[in-house]
């Protein structure tokens, strides 16, 4: 639309309260408010902004919605912007949610980390560092011995499993420590994750200085790094992060923009204990003329400010993450955001709105920016990723492979990786249908994953970026696939034999220490792992001939087919060598020799 159009459809606006769209055939780019319809389009006819000029320039026609309040429009504006995602506006991208340290509800409660802990367990939490929470986690194993094992793992066994060996676990499934110790030693770890953390220091101390006076140095030095870790795990946030005396629930929230991705941090507060974290992505592309309705008076603010600042994007997720949760009693603020009608929409809900200057409160705070900083620059392959792709930071990537032996027993690897790191969670595999072909076998794998996408059946999140395990033929059929089912998310494809990356607009060679290609490899390699491992699980369960030689039960089959490869190697295969797999004696040999 040019200057004129856009100055014709905003005379036909009423001067009302509402909301206001600038589409591109079926694409809304960006959504706003505004208390007068009217005079807010009227001024994208003369756009201060390069990018909001394009942004005008792109759009064939406006489209409005009136409402009765601007309380109304502002959070028409929130979900709109939540359900279309439009290009230009600050769009909220939940993240994942900080590890846990939990004791299960059982009568020999198992310790783990987690994001998501069962029902009825005992968390401690959240944490920031999700590395030094498994060395302290090491660490509790190694001198409580408190078991990691499954409950399914844990019923019904008649001897201990390899962690008793290691010494990381007591081995109460199986008796070797009575009820009562066990519960004593539980209840240490508790008293050290309450706070007391001479519990678990003071021991591995002691041993380190032990260690060392032996002259173990390099053991002297593993108990110095793991006490290191422990003496530390209780210091992210001090005396900031517990207050018995608060019994309101307070949101502490605080913003950091890198380039068009900013990441707001969010602590929760209830009756004075940190019980909560969370981090968010938006995506700031750009914001409008007039983006911040404002009744501006002469040495006030301007009433447009930048979108991508921590203010403008306060105002932006405030809207969007409380129109569809629950109110705080206080939000605590690291800055005040950009739109007042924010701040008046939530304390009209009941909520205190503050940005604290000193105290226990300002703690919080900083705690907050300094978890909105934790990632970005440099040091952000997935960053460096997305900008070689020119496509958003691609902060969840899903990896797909396909395994087969000659078009049998074929399966499909599904693994996802969020912000660099294994979501282990969100792995999926699945069988299909045997073919000795891979463009098939991998169009057959993409088409499940984005049916289940399109029709809601799938329960993660929709990646960022599809990397595919091949070449162009591999990378073809997946495209196939994603049209087919139009689900409309980027995909690429890593090549193994000269490590290159093909797009759909060509083929390129990146760097060998490039932090973005190392990304791809590690994702590429995960789902060619876990493709491999699934195919071997799914083959050695297909029932062969071996299965009707007297003698020869599941076990002694795979041990077979592990050693020869197949059928008929192991047809081939000499009695002596045959008598080489642990289960096979000269007479099952022979057996073998005459039904093969």
């Amino acid at each position: 639309m040019d200057a004129d159009a856009v100055r014709e459809r905003a005379a036909d606006l009423p001067t009302e309260p509402g909301v206001y769209q600038f589409r591109a055939g079926e694409t809304t780019l960006y959504v706003g408010k505004a208390v007068d319809l009217r005079d807010r389009v009227r001024s994208y006819a003369d756009p201060r902004s390069g990018r909001i000029r394009g942004m005008v320039a792109r759009a064939d026609r406006i489209e409005f919605a009136v409402t009765d309040t601007e309380t109304q429009a502002l959070l028409l504006e929130a979900n709109l912007i939540k359900r279309l995602q439009p290009r230009f506006n600050v769009r909220l991208k939940d993240d994942k949610s900080y590890p846990l340290i939990a004791l299960t509800d059982h009568p020999v409660p198992r310790i783990e980390v987690t994001r998501d802990p069962e029902e009825g367990a005992v968390a401690y939490g959240p944490f920031t560092d999700k590395g030094r929470v498994e060395t302290v986690v090491k660490a509790i194993r190694d001198e409580y011995r408190l078991r990691g094992c499954s409950d399914h793992k844990y019923a019904n066994r008649d001897r201990p499993c390899l962690d008793y060996e290691m010494g990381i676990c007591s081995a109460p499934c199986t008796g070797e420590i009575d009820p009562e110790s066990y519960a004593e030693d539980v209840a240490a770890v508790h008293r050290f994750l309450e706070g007391e953390t001479g519990v678990l220091a003071d021991p591995l101390r002691r041993r380190m200085e032990t260690a060392a006076e032996g002259a173990e140095f390099e053991r002297a030095a593993n108990l110095r790094d793991r006490l290191e870790a422990v003496e530390a795990f209780h210091g992210e946030g001090g005396e900031a992060v517990s207050d018995r005396s608060d019994d309101r629930t307070v949101d502490v929230l605080a913003a950091a923009v890198e380039g068009d991705v900013a990441r707001v941090a969010r602590l929760h507060s209830e009756r004075g204990q940190l019980v909560d974290r969370s981090r968010h992505r938006l995506d700031a592309a750009a914001v409008g003329e007039g983006d911040e309705e404002t009744d501006a008076t002469p040495g006030d603010a301007p009433a447009n400010p930048d979108a991508n600042t921590p203010a403008a994007v306060l105002s932006a997720f405030l809207t969007q993450y409380y129109a569809e949760r629950e109110f705080p009693d206080a939000v605590l603020l690291a800055e005040r955001p950009s739109d007042p009608d924010v701040v008046d929409w939530l304390e009209g809900e009941g909520v205190a709105v503050r940005v604290p200057g000193a105290g226990r409160e300002a703690k919080l705070v900083e705690l907050a920016l300094k978890n909105a900083r934790k990632r970005g620059g440099r040091d952000d392959p997935a960053g460096a990723l997305g900008d070689r792709l020119g496509i958003d930071r691609p902060a969840r990537i899903e990896g797909f492979d396909v395994s087969h032996a000659q078009g049998t027993a074929v399966v499909g690897s599904d693994v996802c990786f969020v912000d660099g790191s294994a979501e282990t969670a969100d792995y999926r595999r699945k069988k299909l249908t045997d073919r000795n072909d891979d463009y098939a076998n991998m169009r057959e794998l993409i088409r499940w994953r984005a049916e289940r996408a399109v029709e809601g059946r799938d329960d993660r999140p929709d990646p960022d970026l599809l990397l595919i395990d091949g070449g162009e033929g591999q990378l073809g059929a997946a495209r196939d696939a994603l049209a087919e089912t139009g689900w409309d998310v980027p995909v690429v494809a890593l090549a193994k034999a000269e490590e290159l990356v093909v797009t759909p607009t060509g083929t390129r060679r990146w760097d060998d220490d490039a932090p973005e290609l190392h990304l791809l490899q590690r994702v590429r390699d995960e789902a060619h792992r876990f493709a491999v491992s699934y195919h071997q699980t799914v083959r050695d369960e297909v029932r062969t001939v071996l299965d009707d030689v007297p003698g020869v039960g599941p076990e002694t089959r795979r041990r077979l087919l592990r050693r020869f490869g197949s059928v008929e190697s192991v047809r081939d295969a000499s009695v002596d060598d045959l008598t080489d797999v642990d289960g096979v004696g000269e007479a099952i040999a022979e057996t073998l020799r005459e039904r093969l």
